[in-house]
Order: structure tokens, then C-alpha cells, then sequence
């Protein structure tokens, strides 16, 4: 029989406790939140369950509140029943299917929050612990055989739904079906990064990463650099977070950070390697002086208000009081903020001669060599620890990634000439004629394995298709500068999109219409996906103000209609086409996404129809779109009052709502319940899309119906009408605003209609081009524009 996790205890409701019970409640998992009792109740309080339940319910109550949000969807909370320890472990312990602890890092907590869980458990149960560092073994010592069977280390990252690496670790006696099963379910369940872990001190990820800072720590102390010169080195230039070190510290907490630390430094066995593990005496004093970060608003940067300005300090370490950012320029910075590539990036800032480039090496070399010396200490392979650092440091390349990019026999010949001693099995590597750790091999991704010295395939999810295999194996059909069509299997294409931010422009409508043509005539059907960092931002508003300063008001039009007829074309492809979006799906974005016969989402999905904020309205069909979807629910005989509807799609775009999630997203109605699907693992998204595609297919696929669309009509102008009025009176909407809300009206409306009246999508279509050719046409439109473009800021003139 297939185990299944239907509930779920969380011991702990803390900050991960807290997240844990929230991510697995977004999945779908009946889950039991608890904690102790507080310690301080009154003689009054001692009946009172409420009163008991104080600090469970504090943490949830955190969790409902965390921004950036913890949860999909507020009513994932509907599953969570929060109780205490004392009066509710023994009944929720005995129902649940998987318990997961995460009580105070505390060696003797630990041990006695496991013999609680063996006393009350079901037989069948699974058990975790989630610690960032204390050794199963030591964990489980009192434990029995059968316990131990088990029983693993999931060890998320914070904050949970946003951190993608989920460290599993076994102890010598969990059996292997524990282990396949929740690799399994933190792969396609929870959509994690799983990386498999040794009982080592601190695992992978931080084993790794805490070692890199310490060493910058110590470097920057040595040779003199500032925090903030630090953050701007070590940031994206190096292809790590803008967060950088000591922001990412501050996020982190500098308590927690000195607790792994801590916790390394007892661990260790090696004298030499325990002594690295130690605070600097400035980072005790911080600590000591609650200078923790975020947490307590302040850490190694703290914001103020300087004059009524709003301003960031940075911590002095040298003086051990906040002051004012000095300006960071190196050069080296220069000339990597010029390059594309995250790998030439590095390689620009490494082999650069100035201060900031040799502090960036010094470290770098350290990083690579640690991380090589590691191997097989806390994992067998390299693809291990890159995915590691990739996912629970959001570094963009692992260390043995970016010791491709930037040539291994050049930068071991540098490292040894240095002084620096590389480890045999790197300088065997190169001996052998492999030159680099990771090459592609026809159409696949193989690394270089270490014990046997050969290359294997780099492990992926049943599923997944990562589309640089596709293309190193030669399957692309069409490529122009902005988009790329590939034939993905099974007679599915995919189309692709990479300029700037996946920002559309000629090109991809070009080969949008170009794939709908091919898919037509040759293939089964169609995935519009991509695997950059956005799926698309919304069109390129740079090329349409030049185009509006230039009065080129009949090209714009040929444009937008160009745009527009392309998304009507895949709404009624006689193929399926199913759109897989991600993270930021914007204006334009959306607008392709919303005209998708089927739609694959990855849970993490902020769209919105935002043009309001340029001063224009969606004109590539989004505005029709949004109404065509809310009245088409509405069966044509029902005497339905449509107003409530005009209202939510004229706040939607009006007020640019962006969704939070992709569950937030059928709130606002840009997927649809019963139709529309997401997916949890982002590397599965486009492998999930195709497969809807064929599911398409082998149903029997055809293209819906074009049907009339009910609008409001005059009457509903009216009516929403004295709305805008009330706004532009209170002084809550500019004048331009007013005019803009206006045109936003008449489109949803439907223009001189009369109430009921039916209208094709074509009708609202030219409606949308004419009010975005009137709104394009103001000055105060493109001032918007402008400003963006210049500042990144969105302005209300």
C-alpha cells in the first residue's frame, strides 16, 4: 500500500516550527501544531485552555501575520489545530502519520521530545527532527531499534515555503523505505530541493557556508574593508543574494548564526578546524548588546529617520557604533555589472587585480578548497554541496559550478603557485583530461564522480526537463534574439522566452505566433515556459515610449493589435497549449498567461495586471480577458446582477493586485478552479506542463467555443462612474488617475452598449487598444513611463 501523509504533528511553534506547519497545511495536510504550556500561568489560568494554549497560538498567530507570507492562502490556517504538549500530545501524536520535531536546539530536549513521540506514537508513524546541526545518533542514543527504523533529520531552511533546500539525513539504522519516501515527498510533495546529508556537524549548507563567513569575516578584519563594501563585493557580482553576508546575517539573526557556530565548535573533532569556529570578539559584543539583525531592528544595518528621511546605518566595527554608508566603487565591480553571465561575472571579479578583486579570490580559493576537502566527509559527491549552497544559500552557482566558470587548471595553477594545496582527487581530475567537474554530453548534464572517476548523469526529478539538455541535444526548431522554439518529446514544443526579465517584444510575439503554426501542423501541442528568474516582467515599455515620443501612434496600434491577435490565436489554438508561469508574471506576462487554454502554475506566482501603475490599461486582451473570465461562469439563461463582478475586475486592475502565491491567484481570478493546476518543485514545471499537454491530447482536445460576452453598458459606466467621482473629490485619485480609471471603465463596460447587451471579445479588444493609444498619447502617462525607467519607481502625478 502507498504511504500517504493525511496528518501531520509539528512539535514546536516557533519560527520554523511555525513555517514547517504552514507549508505543509499549503499541500493539503490536516496538521497539529504544538508547544508547552507556559510556564508563568496564574492559578486562574491553570483551567483555562486558552490560556495554555498562549504560546502555540502566539506562533501561529506569527505565521498568519510573517511578511513576506508563510502561507499559500490565509485559509490554509482552516488546517491547523493548534494545542499544548501537556494536554494534547498523547491524542494528535497517535493520528499522526508523520511528526516532525522542532523543539530548542538542545541536545536533552531532543532526547526527551523523542521518548514522548515513542510513548504515543502509531507503529506505522514516520519521524523527523528538525536541527541545524545535532547528530541523529546522539539524538536517538535512548531510543529504540524500531524508532531509529524510522526516524530521519529534515532540515529545513528559513523561511520555510521560500527556502528550497531540504537537507535529509538518515541515522545507521533508518530503513530504506523511510528514506525513499521522504525523498519522494520533499521532492514532489513539498516541492523541495532534497539533498541526502552525513551525521556531520552542521551537515552540508551551513558546514560550507558558515565557513565562508567567517573566513570573509576574518579577511575583512586583516585587510580592512567595511561591512558595506563587503556586501557590495560578495553580492550579486559574485553570484550570490543582494542580501550579500552581513544582510543575510541580520535576516538570519545573529544569535542563530552564533548558535550553529557554537554548535560546530563543540562538534568538531579536529583541533585545527574546531578553532576556526569562534565569534569574533565584535560579533559577541553585538550580540551581547542585542544587536541581533531584523529581530530586533538592528544588527549590522539599522534604518532610521534622519530629518524626516529614511536612511540605513551600518555597523562600525571598529568603534562599535552605527554610522553612515561610505559610497563602494572597485572597478572590478564595474566590469561585471557590464557582463550577462553569472560564471563570466565571477570569473571578471576573481581576476581582477584591484583590492576588491584579490579579497574576492582570497576568499573564493578558500571556499573551493574547503568545499572539495569536504568530500566525502559530509557528502559523496560535488552535485551535492552546489545544490546545497544553491538552495539553502541562494548562491546562483555551488562552489564546484563556479570553479568550472572560471577555468579549474587555470585557477589551481594560480592557487598552487600561491601556496595553496589542492586536493589530489582535483589535480587526478585534470591529470585524466577532464578539465572541468560538470560537462554536457548528448543532451545530458553528467559530473565528474570522485571514488570512481567517472562521470555520471546529475541527478533530476522523475520528470523534470531542464531545456539547456534540450538544446545541447540540437532539438531547437526556431531561434530569434528574444525566444527560442524546442522540441521537447513526445511531440510537444516549447517555446521559450529569454531577453531582459523575459520582457516581450517583437521576437516573442514573432515565434508565439510562428509555434502556434508548427504546433498546428506537425506536433501534438504546445508549453510556453522558460527557466529564468521571472517569467516574464510585462512588455518592453522603453521601446513604447520611444515609439510615443516619436508619434508613431499607427505602429503602436499595429503593435498592440499584432500582440493581442496572437494571444486570441493560442486562446483558440486547435492544439493544446498550456502556460507555465512562475514567480513574477506581469502585465503583458499575465496576459499571455490569461489567454492560455491551460495553465501550469509553480506555486510561487506573483501576477497582476499592473499597467495602471505606467498610466495605461492592459491592452494585450487583459482587460477583456479578466471580464470574459468572471461572466463565463455565469450560465447565459441566469438572471445574475453582474455589477459586484465589474467591481472586482475594475479593483483588480485598477488597484494592480498582485498575487502572493498561485493559490492567491485563483482568487483573483487569473487561474481557474477545476481547470488551471500547480505545481510544488519549480525543476518539474515544464515536465508537469507537457504532461498536461498530452492529457489534453489523448482527451480528445478541442478549442472552446468564441461566445458573446454580456457587458453593463451605459448604465454600468454610470454606476461606476460616481465611484471615481467620490475618489477624485476626496482627494484619494489624482485628476490623471481619474481619466485613467475612466477609459479602464469604458472598456469593461463595454462603450455605448446598453445594459445586457452581448458583445464579442473583438469589441472589447479594440476598445482596450483605443483608451491605451488615448492614455499612452498624455503627457502624464509618459512621465510615468519615464520615471520608471529612470528611478524604478512608480510615481502618481
Amino acid at each position: 500500500m502507498e504511504r500517504k501523509i493525511k496528518q501531520a504533528v509539528v512539535l514546536g511553534a516557533g519560527t520554523m516550527g511555525g513555517g514547517i506547519a504552514a507549508l505543509l497545511a499549503g499541500v493539503g495536510i490536516k496538521t497539529y501544531l504544538l508547544d508547552i504550556i507556559p510556564p508563568d500561568l496564574s492559578d486562574s489560568e491553570k483551567g483555562n485552555k486558552k490560556a495554555r494554549n498562549r504560546i502555540v497560538s502566539g506562533g501561529l498567530d506569527r505565521v498568519i501575520k510573517s511578511k513576506p507570507a508563510l502561507l499559500f492562502d490565509k485559509s490554509d490556517t482552516d488546517l491547523i489545530t493548534v494545542g499544548n504538549i501537556e494536554d494534547d500530545a498523547a491524542e494528535y501524536l497517535a493520528r499522526a502519520d508523520w511528526i516532525v520535531e522542532v523543539v530548542f536546539e538542545q541536545l536533552d530536549v531532543k532526547k526527551k521530545t523523542f521518548s514522548l513521540i515513542e510513548k504515543y506514537k502509531k507503529p506505522e508513524a514516520l519521524v523527523s527532527s528538525n536541527t541545524s546541526g545535532i547528530s541523529i545518533r546522539k539524538m536517538l542514543e535512548d531510543a529504540s531499534s524500531e524508532l531509529k527504523k524510522k526516524t530521519i533529520i529534515t532540515h529545513f531552511f528559513n523561511p520555510v515555503r521560500y527556502m528550497r533546500l531540504l537537507e535529509i539525513v538518515p541515522h545507521p539504522e533508518t530503513d530504506k523505505e523511510t528514506m525513499d519516501f521522504f525523498v519522494d515527498f520533499g521532492t514532489n510533495v513539498l516541492g523541495k530541493g532534497v539533498v541526502i546529508g552525513k551525521d556531520t556537524p552542521n551537515f552540508i549548507a551551513n558546514r560550507i557556508g558558515v565557513h565562508s563567513i567567517l573566513y570573509l569575516i576574518k579577511c575583512m578584519v586583516e585587510d580592512d574593508f567595511k561591512p558595506e563594501e563587503i556586501d557590495k563585493i560578495f553580492g550579486p557580482a559574485l553570484g550570490r543574494p543582494k542580501s550579500a553576508i552581513f544582510r543575510t546575517a541580520d535576516l538570519v539573526g545573529l544569535d542563530v548564526l552564533s548558535h550553529v557556530i557554537k554548535n560546530m565548535y563543540e562538534s568538531l573533532e579536529d583541533a585545527q578546524e574546531k578553532e576556526f569556529y569562534t565569534l569574533p570578539d565584535f560579533m559577541k559584543k553585538m550580540i551581547e548588546q542585542k544587536y541581533l539583525g531584523e529581530k530586533t531592528k538592528q544588527g549590522f544595518y539599522k534604518k532610521v529617520n534622519i530629518e524626516g528621511k529614511k536612511a540605513i546605518l551600518v555597523y562600525d566595527y571598529k568603534t562599535g557604533e552605527y554610522r553612515s554608508q561610505s559610497e563602494v566603487r572597485f572597478e572590478c565591480l564595474g566590469k561585471a555589472k557590464k557582463l550577462e553571465g553569472v560564471g563570466e561575472k565571477i570569473k571578471a571579479v576573481v581576476s581582477s587585480e584591484d583590492k576588491a578583486g584579490k579579497l574576492a579570490w582570497k576568499v573564493l580559493a578558500e571556499t573551493l578548497l574547503y568545499s572539495a576537502n569536504k568530500i566525502p566527509e559530509i557528502a559523496d559527491d560535488v552535485c551535492s554541496i552546489d545544490n546545497a549552497m544553491k538552495w539553502g544559500f541562494n548562491w546562483q552557482l555551488g562552489p564546484f559550478e563556479t570553479w568550472d566558470a572560471i577555468g579549474v587548471s587555470s585557477s589551481v595553477e594560480r592557487m598552487e603557485k600561491e601556496g595553496m594545496k589542492v586536493p589530489p582527487f582535483v589535480r587526478d581530475m585534470l591529470n585524466k583530461g577532464q578539465a572541468s567537474f560538470y560537462k554536457r554530453e548528448e543532451g545530458r548534464k553528467v559530473y565528474f564522480d570522485i571514488p570512481s572517476s567517472k562521470t555520471f548523469d546529475v541527478p533530476k526529478p522523475s520528470g523534470a526537463i531542464f531545456l539547456q539538455d534540450i538544446k545541447s541535444a540540437q532539438k531547437i526548431i526556431k531561434k530569434l534574439t528574444s525566444a527560442t522554439l524546442l522540441d521537447i518529446g513526445d511531440g510537444v514544443l516549447c517555446l521559450e522566452f529569454h531577453s531582459r526579465m523575459n520582457s516581450i517584444d517583437d521576437d516573442i510575439v514573432t515565434l508565439m505566433n510562428f509555434a502556434l503554426d508548427e504546433a498546428k501542423k506537425n506536433y501534438i501541442g504546445l508549453v510556453l515556459g522558460n527557466e529564468g528568474d521571472t517569467f516574464c516582467a510585462g512588455a518592453n515599455v522603453f521601446g513604447l515610449l520611444l515609439a510615443a515620443q516619436s508619434k508613431a501612434w499607427d505602429g503602436i496600434d499595429l503593435m498592440v493589435q499584432t500582440f493581442q491577435n496572437a494571444n486570441m490565436k493560442m486562446k483558440y489554438s486547435e492544439v493544446p497549449v498550456v502556460v507555465a508561469p512562475f514567480n513574477m508574471t506581469l502585465g503583458g506576462g499575465l496576459e499571455i498567461t490569461l489567454h492560455a487554454p491551460r495553465i501550469r502554475a509553480h506555486s510561487e506566482l506573483y501576477s497582476g495586471l499592473v499597467e495602471f501603475g505606467m498610466g495605461l490599461i492592459p491592452a494585450g486582451g487583459g482587460t477583456k480577458e479578466l471580464w470574459v473570465r468572471l461572466v463565463e461562469r455565469i450560465p447565459q439563461d441566469a438572471a445574475i446582477d453582474l455589477f459586484p463582478l465589474l467591481q472586482k475586475a475594475f479593483e483588480t486592475i485598477a488597484l494592480a493586485k498582485v498575487s502572493t502565491s498561485a493559490k492567491e491567484a485563483y482568487n483573483l481570478g487569473f487561474l481557474r478552479e477545476g481547470i488551471d493546476t500547480i505545481t510544488l518543485n519549480k525543476d518539474k514545471l515544464i515536465g508537469d506542463a507537457k504532461e498536461v499537454v498530452l492529457a489534453m491530447a489523448k482527451e480528445g482536445y478541442a478549442p472552446k467555443r468564441e461566445r458573446k460576452v454580456k457587458v453593463l453598458g451605459k448604465s454600468g459606466y454610470a454606476a461606476i462612474q460616481v465611484g471615481i467621482k467620490n475618489f477624485s473629490w476626496g482627494g484619494k485619485i489624482t485628476e490623471h488617475e481619474e481619466v485613467m480609471a475612466k477609459g479602464l471603465a469604458r472598456v469593461l463596460t463595454g462603450g455605448d452598449k446598453e445594459e445586457g447587451a452581448e458583445v464579442t471579445e473583438q469589441h472589447l479588444l479594440d476598445l482596450e487598444r483605443e483608451v491605451f493609444l488615448q492614455l499612452l498619447g498624455t503627457p502624464k502617462t509618459q512621465e510615468r513611463i519615464q520615471t520608471f525607467l529612470t528611478t524604478g519607481k512608480i510615481i502618481r502625478n
